[in-house]
């Protein structure tokens, strides 16, 4: 190694004495372009450090312009833009600083701020590069998801205690003006309004819609839903709408029962109404005139013995008396009319889609967002009327009527049992469409979202075919399994001021735990729905 260092000095010194020039004039060459390229690099790192922050600035101020980009003139985007951006890029060796701000509204709000800059080179002059041209940009995007929101509300009997109805028409319009505030053109937000009870009500000004089924039976002077099952649909008293409402053809009955069973004639004379025709005949013995009353008597072959010992000692023989039916057929002449169905006579409400004594469990049309189906016809998918004095206020679908909406909501008076599957199922319904329900058209350039809010305070009690929380809730729960399935935003409040266990099924039927809310005073459901709506509405930024 000293002998290799003794070597570099010895060559280094006769470098440094050699006298001929090109030896000098070709290091020099060599110089430049070592030094322009050394500098090149140190020029464009203080080019990239002054980019960077003027992103970071862009990004902020983009951020900042989109909270009011949908209200600001252009005029003031451009003043505020330029305020923004320089407040945050301080970086005084940019120089000539313009900024330039773009707002549109095609699919969706969007902000684009762009901004350039001179930077003045320092070692890259020997190249012949003087200035740096430094330039970057920003958008902020909001709005490209489109928000359809089902409020489904309890407007049970319950909800009168505890201040709790009127926490909810509270809470329920700072939530509709914070949706309104979210929009920034037409057809951003859309929102339903679902109140129940054990029924909803769909509008009695329906009362001829081919979606109502009010049970008709074959062969009734009536001709809506013509074939239709014999069941009829049923009043707040579970007695048949038709068969109790209308006018009978002669005689002044009341009801289609006793209509028919009075105005007719039978096949053997002297018998007035269907009962006393069809069970008309002759005893055996002792002139009884009904065969029940016939045939649990017995007689003696002697007349003079009314009992089975005294008979049969003095010889004579007991049998029973015998009933010779006459086989009367009774023709019905008498017609029933059920009433008109008008606005005067059905305040509304329907009742859970199924058949008359039980669900309709090959299509589940109780828990599904299947349109009614009056053309096959289904008449499972059909709502059966019912005059429920408990009726709730009646339904708004899909709307942008805001202060409409609320006024509905102030409407709302609290009355009836409970029956959450209906107002799910329901306030689906609204958000598809298909009965009474007629959305608006998605446009394909927006991505939307559907979001259901179900609040209540109590457990399932009544619904069409049950009184127990049990089979309600088995029903409610398909339903919530196909809302996860269709990918259905489901939000489940339980208000529970009374001490009541904490439901399962709404646990079950939020989207995921997140989205289930446990609420034990009336006065959190205006924060419940604050936090919801800023989840609903916040921005999505893409830069």
């Amino acid at each position: 190694m000293m002998n290799a260092w003794k070597k570099f000095r010895r060559t280094l010194s006769a470098f440094r004495a050699a006298q001929a020039g090109n030896v000098a004039i070709t290091f020099a060459f060599a110089a430049l372009p070592i030094i322009g390229f050394v500098g090149a690099a140190v020029d464009y790192s203080r080019a990239n450090s002054v980019k960077a922050a003027m992103q970071t600035a862009l990004d902020s101020t983009a951020l900042m312009l989109s909270k009011e980009a949908a209200s600001d003139t252009e005029e003031q985007l451009k003043t505020n833009a330029n305020k923004y951006f320089k407040a945050l890029f301080t970086r005084p060796e940019a120089k000539d600083v313009d900024v330039k701000v773009t707002y549109g509204t095609t699919g969706g709000s969007n902000i684009k701020v762009e901004a350039t800059a001179a930077l003045d080179a320092q070692f890259v002059r020997v190249l012949g590069y003087d200035t740096f041209h430094v330039g970057a940009s920003s958008t902020a995007k909001w709005g490209i998801t489109r928000l359809r929101v089902a409020l489904v509300l309890d407007n049970t009997g319950s909800m009168d205690s505890a201040g709790k109805m009127t926490a909810l028409k509270t809470a329920t319009k700072s939530l509709i003006d914070q949706l309104h505030g979210a929009v920034t053109t037409t057809g951003d937000v859309y929102v339903s309004i679902i109140p129940f009870a054990k029924d909803v009500n769909l509008g009695k000004s329906n009362f001829a819609a081919d979606w109502i089924y009010w049970g008709t039976a074959p062969g009734d002077d009536n001709t809506n839903n013509p074939g239709a099952p014999t069941q009829d649909a049923t009043t707040s008293d579970n007695t048949s709408w038709n068969a109790t409402r209308g006018t009978c053809s002669s005689g002044g009955w009341s009801t289609r029962n006793d209509c028919r069973a009075n105005v007719g004639t039978c096949s053997v004379s002297g018998y007035t109404d269907q009962d006393s025709c069809t069970s008309s005949g002759i005893c055996s013995n002792g002139g009884y005139s009904s065969e029940s009353t016939c045939t649990t008597h017995s007689h003696c072959s002697n007349p003079s013995y009314t009992k089975k010992s005294s008979c049969q000692s003095h010889g004579g023989t007991w049998s029973v008396n015998t009933w010779t039916s006459y086989n009367g057929v009774w023709t019905v002449t008498g017609t029933w009319k059920p009433r008109t169905h008008n606005t005067t006579n059905w305040n509304g409400c329907v009742m859970d889609r199924g058949n008359p004594d039980d669900p309709d469990t090959e299509y589940n049309f109780d828990a599904t967002a299947d349109p009614p189906d009056a053309v096959t016809p289904r008449w499972s998918s059909l709502y059966p009327a019912e005059q429920y004095s408990s009726c709730p206020k009646a339904v708004k679908g899909l709307t942008d009527e805001w202060d409409n909406m609320k006024t509905l909501v102030d409407s709302m008076t609290p009355n009836g049992n409970t029956n959450q599957a209906i107002g799910l199922q329901v306030g689906w319904l609204s958000l598809v469409g298909g009965g009474p329900f007629t959305v608006p058209a998605m446009d394909s350039a927006y991505k939307y979202q559907q979001v259901i809010i179900l609040l209540t305070d109590g457990l399932n009690t009544q619904d069409r075919w049950y009184n127990t929380d049990t089979d309600i809730d088995a029903r409610q729960q398909l339903t919530c399994d196909k809302l996860r399935t269709a990918k259905v935003d489901v939000y489940t409040i339980q208000v529970n001021t009374g001490g009541d266990p904490t439901s399962t099924l709404l646990q079950n039927c939020a989207s995921d735990s997140a989205k289930f809310y446990l609420l034990t005073t009336a006065d959190q459901i205006t924060a419940t729905f604050e936090t919801i709506g800023t989840n609903l509405t916040k921005l999505r930024v893409a830069q």
